[in-house]
């Protein structure tokens, strides 16, 4: 993703907060997140048109068919700013399709090509594990999939895992042509179901990291404040408010950006602020399984989860 300024291993820990509000959502486990988070890095990095990303793709669609999801992909040939063609591969996933009132949630599933921001300078053409940016977002998904399958919600759900998200210039600064995000830039262009309108869309970015704080950046303000306040007041209610934070940061070229062009509203779950940044191991060596903490995956999982569980379809 772009950012503009105005782009532990632990067990989860249960707070009060969470013991004393009972959950319309069932228990995100976080162990089971951090397992799959384990089985995409231990494929390699998965850097599209490499045998990593292939075994990967093929892994997440079976997993999510087994989970009961009707899954297809949307593939393209897909020109990257450094001249090369890849194969791009957005894995979706419905959920008691047969609903007509939905919620998308969707992270990227690629890796970076390269750890340009390590601080080893002789390091940042070289792959990395990609275990926070990209594969924690895919892990909680698949993680929530897994719960949605055996307790129905009111509502529908959709999955998207977007390809080709990591593969930007680093000297791009110009959002409506971006070199970011082209999975979801595609996907905004040709939507493969014609005027599908879910009620809103939560993107997760980096929602593994310890300590990781969620901002409420410009674009989601801009295009879904009901949105965010929803999700962030459920953070708080629920005993995760020092994880979901009331402080306000700058704009984010991040998939959510794409599919508020589209005309659905869309916030962004990302570790990031303007006075830190991003995620403190983004785009380095040492973003690796080490680096990942279940309390942060659970604080994600089980706040996406509550806020599935407590839509309640408007009579139609």
């Amino acid at each position: 993703m772009l950012g503009l300024q105005s782009c532990q291993q632990n067990k989860p820990a249960d707070t009060a907060a969470t013991a004393a509000v009972k959950l319309l959502s069932p228990n995100f486990d976080a162990d089971s997140a951090y397992a799959y988070i384990k089985v995409q890095v231990d494929f390699g990095p998965r850097i599209p048109s490499t045998p990593a990303h292939a075994k990967t793709a093929a892994y997440l669609v079976a997993k999510l068919t087994s989970f009961g999801g009707d899954v297809s992909v949307q593939q393209a040939p897909i020109k990257t700013y450094d001249g090369k063609t890849h194969q791009l591969k957005n894995i979706m996933a419905a959920f008691y399709p047969e609903k007509k009132q939905r919620i998308l949630i969707t992270a990227h599933w690629d890796a970076r090509p390269f750890s340009d921001e390590d601080p080893n300078m002789g390091m940042r053409d070289k792959q990395f594990d990609a275990a926070n940016d990209g594969a924690s977002g895919v892990a909680v998904i698949l993680e929530m999939a897994r719960q949605i399958q055996q307790q129905q919600p009111a509502v529908g759900v959709d999955f998207i895992l977007w390809d080709l998200e990591d593969y930007g210039s680093t000297n791009d600064e110009t959002p409506h042509e971006s070199t970011w995000c082209l999975g979801s830039q595609y996907w905004a262009k040709h939507q493969p179901t014609k005027a599908y309108k879910p009620l809103y869309a939560i993107n997760l970015d980096m929602v593994g990291g310890s300590n990781a704080q969620f901002t409420q950046d410009e674009v989601s303000r801009k295009y879904a404040p009901s949105v965010m306040s929803k999700v962030w007041s459920i953070a708080n209610e629920i005993g995760y408010g020092n994880y979901f934070i009331n402080v306000t940061s700058g704009t984010l070229i991040d998939d959510h950006y794409w599919i508020n062009q589209a005309g659905i509203p869309a916030i962004d779950i990302i570790h990031y602020s303007d006075a830190a940044g991003f995620y403190n191991n983004w785009h380095t060596q040492l973003d690796n399984l080490n680096n990942i903490d279940r309390n942060t995956l659970k604080a994600v999982g089980q706040t996406v989860l509550e806020t599935i569980y407590r839509e309640k379809p408007a009579a139609l």
